[in-house]
């Protein structure tokens, strides 16, 4: 069928089903028969059955494959999706990463920067209370910034915020902060879970503990690792959001647990699905699977500060050792790109897309064997489908790709549970994802930059340091970019990190539960808004 045909039959199709006259089946089977994939006729179907308006009202049951029992909801240490989700529900930041990934205003109603980007005024919204009543002030804000740049703060945000010269007050609804050196980024930045506002307390803390923050909903029950009830507040500031009147958000680790909690109609979505079943899912009838390209990424992590780790040829002999299209075609089934070694994916803005690949060589990881003084090499890989689906078998494929290098890996396999809290971060080398980072600025900053809290790696290189700090100042953007791939060259050749692919977050919906035509494709389940953003049809 020609192209112009086959976009008329698709047409006719929208309208077929719009109108009751075509079922579901029937409309996948027509559009597969027009010549798209299973993917994008299931994608196509989402889009054309999306309400045009949301609704409010209803009870919204959400599942995810995070969460540990040793979760808090302290914004300084939310590190898993199912916090930052459950944090989205409770709370606002001062900015907000919309669909689209611009910037926009949250609790800040609007922002001016110096021609350096040195100097940022904000104006606060008027209006806004917490969950308590209580109105929300420069002197909260204040407090909460101030929270993550505390000498003894562990806080994940702590690079981003020491940043920061000075901030000061104007008034109960305006604050300005001037930084070390300029961030043409500093806006996009504040918009993090971890930077969520809490009341302030008398003593210049902040109270994370009771959840009463300014969001949609209030925290009814939290049992970590388990479950998060909520409930929608009658004085929430928005009247554009959070429209179910209430939420509950599961922890289900286990794949085949979650995809039939969607399927027998359990909950209303799930994130990462098991990609094997992702076909056989997309054909049940009131299930719709989709997916959006982003930064997510899986990646090998080797702690540096521990042998044989420490040197610089193995970790190369590593990353020369892994098969990454194996692993993405295998694996991810397709959904994804191939990783270079590097958190900066083609999402991102100054990816830098001519850098040479890493490619699959084993007789090149063993010349770096040698030069590292090794014959052979035998190291623990733990892995556990906790850290992303189908990740002991991609453990597995790693293991059989490295064996022609000399390169013996024993697979470790974790339970999920206690993944996070017994592993990430302790074990020198496994298997582990990063959701992403609105700007690359941001995902060095937190992940990679010396004495980061999730700097897990143990992982400095000066140059590296160095250009990042020179890179967020530069507001010439040409300039800016040659930084950042050199940054980029630095960690695909030097870093801690393995990373083979970048995923697409494939999530499940049933017809129950409706969105918007575009979904934020920064972090999974619409940037981890998904219970203020979605809507019960």
């Amino acid at each position: 069928m020609g192209d112009l045909k086959s976009n008329e039959h698709l047409d006719w199709l929208h309208s077929e089903l719009e109108h009751g006259r075509t079922s579901r089946r029937e409309f996948l089977a027509r559009a597969v028969a027009c010549g798209l994939t299973a993917s994008a006729a299931a994608s196509l179907l989402a889009k054309s059955t999306m309400a045009a308006t949301p609704k409010r009202g209803g009870h919204m049951k959400l599942a995810m494959g995070h969460g540990s029992t040793s979760d808090t909801l302290d914004p300084a240490t939310i590190e898993n999706g199912f916090q930052w989700t459950a944090m989205f529900a409770i709370a606002n930041a001062l900015t907000e990463i919309a669909p689209d990934s611009s910037v926009k205003p949250a609790l800040a109603e609007s922002w001016d920067v110096s021609s350096d980007a040195t100097t940022w005024s904000f104006k606060l919204r008027k209006g806004v209370t917490f969950h308590d009543g209580r109105p929300m002030k420069s002197s909260d804000v204040l407090a909460n910034l101030n929270y993550h740049t505390a000498d003894d703060s562990k806080s994940v945000a702590k690079p981003i915020m020491q940043q920061i010269e000075t901030m000061k007050a104007d008034g109960d609804h305006a604050i300005t902060i001037t930084l070390k050196s300029g961030n043409a980024d500093f806006a996009a930045s504040l918009s993090s879970g971890n930077l969520c506002i809490f009341p302030a307390k008398e003593d210049g803390g902040i109270d994370w503990e009771s959840g009463n923050g300014t969001g949609g909903y209030t925290l009814e029950r939290y049992e970590p690792g388990v479950r998060a009830d909520f409930k929608r507040d009658p004085n929430f500031w928005r009247s554009d959001a959070a429209f179910a009147d209430s939420a509950e958000l599961l922890t289900i680790a286990d794949a085949t647990a979650r995809n039939s909690a969607i399927i027998t109609g359990e909950v209303h979505a799930i994130d990462q699905v098991d990609l094997k079943t992702a076909g056989r899912m997309s054909k049940v009838e009131g299930v719709f699977v989709e997916e959006t390209t982003g930064p997510l990424h899986y990646e090998a992590t080797m702690k540096c500060s521990q042998a044989p780790f420490d040197n610089l040829h193995v970790r190369r002999a590593l990353k020369a050792s892994i098969n990454r299209e194996e692993i993405l075609q295998k694996i991810l089934l397709g959904h994804g790109v191939v990783g270079n070694d590097h958190p900066i994916g083609p999402s991102y803005p100054y990816h830098a897309k001519d850098l040479e690949q890493t490619a699959y060589d084993p007789e090149k990881a063993k010349w770096h064997l040698k030069q590292a003084e090794l014959s052979t090499l035998s190291v623990d890989f733990s892995a556990s489908d906790a850290a992303f689906a189908g990740a002991v078998d991609a453990a597995v494929l790693f293991q059989e790709a490295a064996k022609p290098a000399g390169i013996n890996i024993n697979v470790v396999r974790e339970p999920n549970d206690g993944y996070w809290s017994n592993v990430w971060g302790k074990k020198s080398f496994l298997f582990s994802y990063w959701g992403g980072y609105t700007t690359p600025d941001e995902m060095f900053t937190t992940g990679y930059a010396k004495g980061a809290a999730w700097n897990t790696y143990d992982w400095y290189d000066e140059k590296f340091d160095q250009l990042m700090v020179a890179a967020r100042a530069e507001v010439n953007s040409e300039k800016r970019a040659e930084m950042y791939g050199e940054m980029q060259r630095i960690a695909r050749d030097d870093g801690p990190t393995i990373i083979p692919v970048f995923a697409n977050a494939v999530f499940a919906r049933r017809e129950e539960i409706q969105h918007a035509e575009q979904v934020s494709a920064l972090r999974a389940f619409d940037g981890r808004q998904i219970i203020e953003r979605w809507w019960m049809a």
